[in-house]
């Protein structure tokens, strides 16, 4: 995740690492290996309500997902959007993952209530069946085109000539991976040998099923994949399923490696990652600061190349989002590689003390960052 952001900033935003005729193969598999972050999040939301009904009623985990999920969105739209961009002119905005996160708490807050199975049918319409709707646009609903929008299809909600906003996480597939996490966390309230075969069986079984249908070439994602030059960029072809919204195939491709990992790591996490569970007591406190840290790091890149940093604090369309970059401002992948590991190792001290004070301290606030 932190790499993927630490390209946004210092890459060069008018590259797409994921279109074939421009990109690399570097740059494409470092934008592709981010694509397991948001998945694994949306999914593992899911399972984690689940595990709280230990401790909470169901009326209680219902209210504590609302408000867990209005903190998300406000968070999204003052927070993150600040971090991003270092302004509050709102002239461009891009509404991204805690905005998505937030609603589908707040959905899953009602799918609580109903029986586990039905909420697994409608986990399972949800990512399997919609890119059934790709050919539905926004602009057949006339005035209620952003509603659609916001549901299914990325694009701006409110762009009156002066102000932006772009929806870059339709909710519908998103709402359905944290349905399916909280089905999923019912593998934790069974033997460990049983829950251990069973993420096998699913992480294998999702991984099968990308391959037949990504293969068939027919449904699950809106750009089919094609022969190229050569074997490398053919597979790369293969690999280049949509995020935006989340396709069948994407979520195929990036739930069926969670899955395995959550059984690979069920015994426990290796020595030499367990600084990594640092990082995981505290997930949106590292989200929140990594990117005023990376943005920090911007400035002062700006600074030091350029002698000015005005145009880090600019953002006045979506083509300059989340700021405005200098002619030759893209450092390299190296660098950009380089700035990540910095990042990471900068933010494992504070992360460490703030898990230590979530650890030990008592006060409700701290159950919402």
């Amino acid at each position: 995740m932190a790499l993927d952001h630490s390209y946004d900033f210092f890459g060069d935003l008018a590259a797409n690492p994921t279109d074939l005729t421009t990109t690399t193969a570097a740059l494409f598999f470092t934008r592709w290996i981010t694509h397991f972050c948001a998945p694994a999040f949306f999914l593992l939301t899911g399972t984690g309500a689940n595990l709280m009904q230990a401790r909470l009623t169901r009326a209680g985990l219902s209210r504590f997902l609302i408000t867990r999920g209005l903190w998300l969105i406000l968070l999204e739209l003052v927070a993150l959007r600040f971090a991003l961009q270092f302004n509050i002119d709102y002239r461009a905005t891009i509404v991204t993952v805690l905005w998505a996160l937030g609603w589908s708490m707040i959905a899953l807050a009602g799918l609580i209530w109903l029986p586990l199975r039905v909420v697994a049918i409608i986990g399972v319409i949800m990512i399997a069946g919609h890119n059934a709707l790709d050919a539905i646009r926004p602009a057949l609903f006339g005035a209620f085109a952003p509603l659609w929008t916001i549901l299914h299809v990325p694009g701006p909600v409110i762009d009156n000539g002066r102000s932006v906003v772009f929806i870059s996480y339709p909710l519908i597939p998103w709402i359905g991976v944290t349905a399916m996490g909280y089905v999923l966390g019912e593998a934790w309230h069974i033997d460990m040998a049983r829950r251990q075969r069973l993420l096998s069986w699913l992480g294998t079984g999702l991984a099968i099923w990308f391959v037949i249908l990504r293969l068939v070439n027919r449904y699950g994602d809106p750009v089919p994949w094609s022969h190229q030059h050569s074997a490398l960029w053919t597979a790369l072809s293969f690999l280049n399923t949509s995020k935006y919204p989340p396709s069948l195939l994407y979520l195929l491709m990036t739930l069926g490696p969670v899955l395995l990992l959550l059984r690979a790591f069920d015994n426990g996490v290796p020595r030499w990652l367990r600084p990594a569970l640092i990082f995981g007591k505290v997930p949106l406190f590292f989200f929140v600061v990594h990117f005023f840290l990376i943005h920090l790091l911007a400035v002062a890149a700006s600074y030091l190349r350029y002698g000015s940093v005005g145009g880090l604090f600019r953002s006045p369309d979506l083509a300059h989002f989340p700021f405005s970059q200098p002619p030759g401002w893209d450092v390299g992948l190296p660098t950009v590689y380089l700035i990540w590991i910095g990042v990471v190792a900068a933010l494992f001290p504070l992360c460490r003390w703030y898990a230590g004070v979530k650890q030990t301290g008592r006060s409700w606030w701290l159950t919402y960052l």
